[in-house]
């Protein structure tokens, strides 16, 4: 369908509508989310897929000529993977009469590491989320957690502007290696890919090495001794391994927690080295980030923080993120399969459901897919 009268007209069915927003160039991370949605409103609801590149997301100089499009694609996934409609308006269609003069604002929150890169980009998403929401009357919204600022942003925005509809984050999808799914990997090159590939490991490695520091503090609190005596004993005898691994314990267990510290340091150092490949990595922003304001936080922090990445790869722009737990309350494993799903492979279920009543701490680490995805 490509216009509003004839969505309209479209009959509802006795259940649930759901809604998947996408700029087409569909791919398996977009199934994910259009096969999460059939799932959730079963055989009797409905499931409408929008395909709309928004120009107002777009900066100068970004690739809004460039963007692929492949609808007649688009809509062969989309209907393998559940979906009863395929919504694909015109521009003049969204937006009669020109670029429209009222917006939604992002306030804070968008003005924060992609806002801040990408001046006006969640002013743009925002407004055309809620144009679309409009225009489909969906109960449920599905997106992705690879854009897990996007997500926020919609969370809050669904939240401070009481739209009757719940928000649900799907978990990322990637390839084998490790690569999120994006419509923008077409652009790689063999060796631009190989390249990119360090955005994920960076992730991975942060992850890994605060699961080493909380396993090191569980053995320093369950010692009955101080670490830093132990180590100097077995240093005093010899034993400079054994002696290496107490100071490691004792450095874990002294003062707060310095888990955002070691992910931070972790991660950089993957980065800093896939800075000197060929091509290199141009790193945009690494941040460690509340989910629910997009704010740094600090050693100490206990609770859910995302790892953020943006980086460029030749000309192609790419984003990444991770989910972190710090204080044990969840394994970092658990923590990260929230977070992510192979492609091809099983959709664990996804991240926490948010309703327009609930404060925004959304569900993150969006998987790109979206009328206003990236």
């Amino acid at each position: 369908m490509h216009t509003a009268a004839a969505l309209r007209d479209l009959p509802r069915r006795g259940g649930a509508r759901a809604v998947v927003m996408t700029m087409g160039a569909l791919h398996e991370g977009h199934a994910t989310l259009v096969r999460t949605a059939r799932r959730r409103v079963g055989p009797d609801g409905q499931v409408v897929v929008t395909v709309f590149v928004n120009p107002l997301q777009f900066g100068a100089g970004e690739d809004l000529d460039r963007y692929p499009r492949t609808l007649d694609a688009d809509v062969e996934l989309a209907v393998a993977a559940g979906a009863d409609v395929v919504f694909a308006p015109s521009a003049e269609e969204v937006y009669p009469g020109g670029e429209p003069q009222i917006r939604i604002a992002a306030g804070p929150m968008g003005t924060r590491l992609e806002g801040a890169s990408r001046p006006g980009h969640f002013d743009g998403v925002l407004t055309v989320v809620a144009k679309l929401l409009h225009l489909t009357a969906p109960d449920i919204a599905f997106f992705g957690q690879k854009d897990a600022q996007q997500l926020a942003v919609i969370t809050r925005m669904a939240a401070d502007l009481n739209f009757p509809v719940e928000i649900v984050g799907v978990p990322t999808v990637r390839e084998d290696d490790g690569l999120a799914l994006s419509s923008r990997n077409r652009y790689l090159s063999t060796p631009e890919r190989r390249t990119a590939l360090a955005l994920s490991a960076a992730l991975f490695a942060a992850r890994d090495r605060l699961t080493a520091e909380e396993a090191l503090r569980a053995r320093a609190a369950s010692a009955g001794h101080p670490a830093q005596d132990r180590s100097a004993a077995l240093a005093a005898i010899g034993e400079d391994r054994a002696a290496a691994d107490a100071h490691a314990v004792a450095y874990a267990a002294a003062g707060p927690p310095h888990g955002p510290s070691v992910a931070r340091a972790a991660a950089r150092v993957v980065l800093e080295d896939a800075a000197q490949l060929d091509p290199p990595l141009a790193l945009d922003y690494l941040a460690l980030v509340d989910p629910s304001d997009f704010t740094e936080i600090q050693d100490g922090y206990q609770g859910e923080g995302i790892l953020a990445v943006a980086a460029k790869v030749g000309t192609t722009r790419l984003i990444d993120n991770i989910r972190l737990i710090f204080g044990a309350s969840l394994p970092q494993d658990e923590a990260a399969h929230r977070g992510t799903t192979r492609a091809g492979g099983t959709t664990p279920a996804p991240g926490t459901s948010r309703t327009p009543t609930t404060p925004a701490t959304p569900p993150t680490t969006p998987q790109g897919p979206l009328g206003a995805t990236r």
